[in-house]
């Protein structure tokens, strides 16, 4: 076994190892930065433990330390989606390049080398791609960076092990990937979409992804154990969502390797001969577990979902099988991710809508938020399940930009020009309706995004 112990901001590993030339047992402390590193480490010495081979195995190619890498690191580590596609690059791209090659032999150089003729080298179908995502001909950028870091994170590990001096991937120069730019729906073309869209599943997906910012798997995963919109909820403001699962096409090896890691539920499948299986799995981080309000709106199409779900239920009897599913097919098994795609594409195709992945829904709502809030990262953050901040303003940071030209605008009248900016000579002082802060009125006034917004949906509930 092995402990943790915290000292000095430090998290120290401690276990005992036998010297293999007296056969005494000696204590050994291991320092790490993060209580997560040591929790991972900790896991590692105690599987090595499990299977009597505390004494770390003569690596001599890169393959070699792939393999004891993924026994065991990424059984411990990895999520089922990052253990097949961390399992799929090794597979496809680093083994047959460079996995005989001795680790002694790994330097800077060699990986720039590496690097720069993976660029060169024809893609493997489906290997780091997304269903439904374009296919390249040859290695992209980023697909080279993903591989950098498995290698960087696999050399890491061997450098603990001292089955290497030093990590060569510190200091090799990666291609640089230029991300590409999300095509997101304003408000006004989200409310048209739903105005048009003639499928009660598809018309509630999208206001759940909008509402509530929820990614997809998140949205097919609901089940209605976590919702609640009773009329209390909704009257008093708080109808809500509570994430904690989702729905994934999982690899059935990486089940079978991960011991069936973070699955809450297995459905049973159509064919054994399928490679892959559905499950309900928790989320990918313990920050995508959150609680979502809701808007009264939503709470009610939710409401009126659910008695339609119940009438089809009681009609079919024993032929529909109930998983408690909020988007279920009609006899009540789950809807894939492929599924709601599907119709999403059609939907814009049908209608001439800008052409837009489901998931940019989320990120419409994401910019909406911030938008109205002011730019308050940490309550869009508890929306989003975002696990860090930075996260939500690396990708989101042009909402910002309006705030910013603000902020010089002010500067510029306060400082440069000396006068203070008068709220009463902006805009003229209006009584408002009775029932109706003042302050609340103002700050939809001066938000054209808000009165957009507000304006689409008074259109669409009229």
């Amino acid at each position: 076994m092995a402990s943790i112990v915290h000292r000095n901001d430090r998290f120290l590993v401690v276990h005992y190892e036998y010297d293999e030339v007296s056969g005494k047992r000696k204590q050994k402390w291991e320092t790490y930065r993060t209580l997560a590193d040591a929790k991972r480490r900790k896991a590692e010495i105690e599987h090595r433990q499990e299977l009597g081979v505390m004494n770390v195995p003569t690596c001599k190619t890169v393959a070699d330390l792939l393999k004891e890498y993924v026994s065991l690191y990424g059984t411990t580590t990895w999520s089922l989606s990052v253990y097949s596609s961390n399992t799929r690059l090794i597979r496809n791209y680093i083994n047959p390049v460079i996995g005989k090659m001795n680790l002694c032999e790994i330097s800077p150089h060699i990986l720039e080398k590496y690097y720069q003729k993976l660029l060169k080298t024809p893609a493997v179908s489906h290997v780091t791609q997304k269903r439904g995502a374009k296919a390249s001909s040859f290695v992209q950028p980023a697909t080279v960076r993903k591989i950098h870091s498995l290698l960087r994170s696999a050399f890491n590990q061997a450098v603990k092990w001292e089955l290497m001096e030093k990590n060569p991937a510190l200091h090799a120069t990666v291609p640089k990937a230029v991300p590409q730019k999300r095509e997101v729906w304003d408000a006004e073309t989200i409310f048209l979409a739903l105005d048009v869209c003639d499928d009660d599943r598809l018309k509630l997906a999208i206001n759940l992804a909008f509402a509530c910012s929820m990614r997809i798997g998140e949205i097919l995963g609901l089940t209605w154990d976590c919702v609640d919109f009773s009329p209390k909820s909704i009257a008093d403001g708080t109808a809500s969502i509570m994430i904690k699962k989702e729905l994934q096409r999982v690899d059935k090896t990486a089940m079978k390797s991960l011991e069936q890691k973070d699955v809450l539920f297995i459905f049973p499948q159509a064919s054994k001969r399928n490679t892959s299986m559905l499950v309900l799995k928790k989320p990918k981080t313990e920050s995508s577990v959150r609680k979502v309000f809701i808007p009264a709106t939503v709470a009610h199409q939710l409401e009126s979902w659910k008695r339609e779900q119940e009438r089809t239920k009681e009609a079919l009897g024993g032929e529909y099988t109930d998983y408690n599913l909020v988007l279920a097919h009609g006899l009540g098994s789950p809807v894939e991710q492929s599924r709601i795609t599907a119709m999403f594409q059609a939907l814009i195709k049908k209608n001439d809508l800008p052409k837009v992945v489901f998931h940019s829904l989320r990120h419409s709502s994401i910019t909406y938020k911030l938008q109205l809030t002011g730019g308050d990262i940490k309550s869009v953050q508890g929306d989003s399940g975002h696990a860090q901040a930075q996260m939500v303003t690396d990708q989101y940071a042009h909402v910002m930009d309006e705030n910013r030209k603000n902020n010089a605008e002010l500067f510029e009248q306060v400082f440069y020009r000396g006068k203070i900016p008068d709220a009463q000579e902006a805009s003229p002082a209006v009584n408002p309706p009775s029932g109706i802060d003042p302050s609340l009125l103002k700050k939809i006034s001066e938000n054209p995004d808000l009165l957009k917004i507000l304006s689409a949906l008074a259109d669409n509930l009229g």
